[in-house]
């Protein structure tokens, strides 16, 4: 590549596995001697991390590329690329659309990209790299040796500059071989692969060494984890307690789990290990069991109570989050109301909710019919979303006058509530960075800091910059329906100095 390069800017839209994948990118970009840039108007390369989960993520990304086509024409030599599951969904059709495009790179030909950047640079075609088979199902035998390419590119993480490493997340999985009707993670992040476990502790003592605290195991069905290698299989469970069992690791969480894979022995190992967080991200998706019957989920509305039943048994306090989908194919008042009624049986800490949205391919797509009204499926995501907040507002009140203990992450959005924040959450990624370094300039007395407790509530209290990487104890003096809000009283455990 000709070395007029010199910054790159990097959105990323969606998941936690796409934020990971952006600082895996954003690692090798800065090996080329790159640096970042805060703007895509001052940046030599722009590109654009994609989700194909929902529409709208989509239409964002359209919107952004088309802002660009009057900065190329002024600045023809500039590249523009789309990376991830958009590309890999919309493929070819992409560079219809956006003729101002130069390069599509799959979320699964990642390792690949930087080779794309320099091919760009010297022939000034559109190039891609896109997985051609990624629908088909790998049978068993063929996932007993990890020969994944990008298993390189997960081992390569380097924190930026300056950056502390105070939570990392960490792929223990990649695709997904559930094929539910209206999902299209299968067809474009490929079948089911589990990585090597020494691989995943190696990574995890790697970035404890570089000061982190806290890690989070990624999976698209994290606890259907199965690494095969002769006769013997490591089981999600077993990777989660030996990756707990890490010397200076603080706390270890994982996303997302599958209601119908589940695995007893997992709520032992978070019963047993004080290090692993309470805390349970488990999809319902709906509480109807027709339309759990329509989308392919695998189990029925009794069989996920049951599951939310063993949990609190074996760890009675522990926080439940769940994603739902309003507004599928079919669904009546009747299945919606189905799903209120479980949402107030399980008593969920946070929710996330989605309107069903059409994606080309999927079996809903292809064989059902879109047929609920976009203002019904508004209707009803707003009237369950009013159902949560008032659970969420009842289970912090009973909080206040209590002490939580907190990671202070960092400091909160200057100019927005750190709750503001986390209502986009409904539709977008459900643990999200709610936290920036110390603004320049900021008055002492606007300063508040933000963390999260082991059951992933977010706290905001006043505090200087010699608390973040801590770990305090927060007495709770008020709340809203998303945030608690109080005042250090304790420092449990000072930030770590390497």
């Amino acid at each position: 590549m000709r070395m007029k390069f010199n910054t790159y800017h990097l959105e990323t839209f969606g998941c936690q596995m796409n934020v990971l994948d952006s600082q895996l990118i954003a690692a090798q970009l800065r090996e080329m001697g790159l640096q970042p840039h805060p703007t895509p108007e001052g940046a030599d390369i722009i590109l654009f991390n994609t989700c194909s989960v929902r529409q709208h993520a989509e239409d964002k990304v359209l919107s952004r590329l088309g802002r660009l086509r009057t900065l190329k024409r002024r600045k023809p030599e500039v590249i523009i690329g789309v990376i991830g599951c958009m590309a890999e969904r919309a493929r070819e059709e992409l560079f219809a659309r956006v003729p101002h495009l130069d390069l599509l790179c799959g979320p699964g030909e990642l390792h690949r990209l930087t080779g794309l950047i320099r091919e760009v640079a010297e022939r000034r075609e559109h190039v891609m790299a896109l997985s051609q088979s990624q629908s088909r199902r790998t049978p068993a035998a063929e996932r007993s040796h990890w020969d994944d390419p990008l298993e390189a590119l997960d081992g390569s993480r380097q924190p930026e500059p300056g950056q502390s490493v105070l939570q990392a997340y960490v792929r223990v999985q990649r695709g997904c071989d559930k094929f539910c009707t209206y999902c299209i993670v299968p067809f474009v992040r490929g079948p089911e692969r589990s990585r090597p476990p020494e691989n995943i502790l190696a990574e995890v003592r790697a970035l404890v060494a570089k000061g982190c605290r806290e890690v989070t195991l990624l999976g698209q069905t994290v606890n259907s984890y199965a690494f095969r290698e002769g006769s013997r299989t490591v089981r999600f469970a077993r990777l989660l307690e030996q990756v707990a069992a890490i010397e200076h690791l603080d706390r270890v969480r994982f996303v997302t789990s599958f209601p119908a894979d589940w695995d007893e022995d997992i709520f032992r190992v978070i019963r047993d290990n004080q290090r692993i967080c309470p805390y349970l991200h488990l999809p319902a998706q709906s509480g109807s069991d027709r339309i759990l019957r329509a989308m392919k989920r695998g189990y029925t509305v009794g069989e996920y109570l049951r599951l939310v039943d063993l949990a609190r048994r074996y760890i009675p306090d522990i926080a439940l989050a769940g994603d739902f989908i309003v507004g599928f194919c079919g669904e009546t008042e009747e299945d919606f109301q189905a799903t209120v009624d479980l949402v107030r049986r399980v008593q969920y800490k946070s929710l996330f909710v989605f309107k069903y949205s059409p994606r080309p391919g999927t079996a809903a797509d292809r064989a059902q019919a879109d047929d609920v009204p976009r203002e019904v499926k508004v209707r009803r995501n707003n009237e369950l979303l009013a159902v949560q907040a008032e659970i969420s507002l009842r289970q912090k009140e009973a909080l206040v006058g209590r002490r939580v203990e907190v990671l202070v992450e960092g400091y909160s959005k200057v100019g927005r509530r750190l709750s503001d924040l986390e209502s986009e959450q409904s539709d977008g990624l459900p643990q999200g960075c709610l936290h920036e370094p110390e603004p320049a300039g900021l008055p002492a007395g606007e300063r508040q800091l933000v963390g999260r407790t082991p059951h992933d509530l977010i706290a905001v209290f006043d505090g200087g910059p010699e608390y973040v990487g801590s770990i305090v104890n927060v007495a709770v003096e008020s709340v809203s329906a998303l945030t608690l809000f109080g005042r250090i009283v304790e420092v449990v455990s000072p930030p770590r100095r390497l």
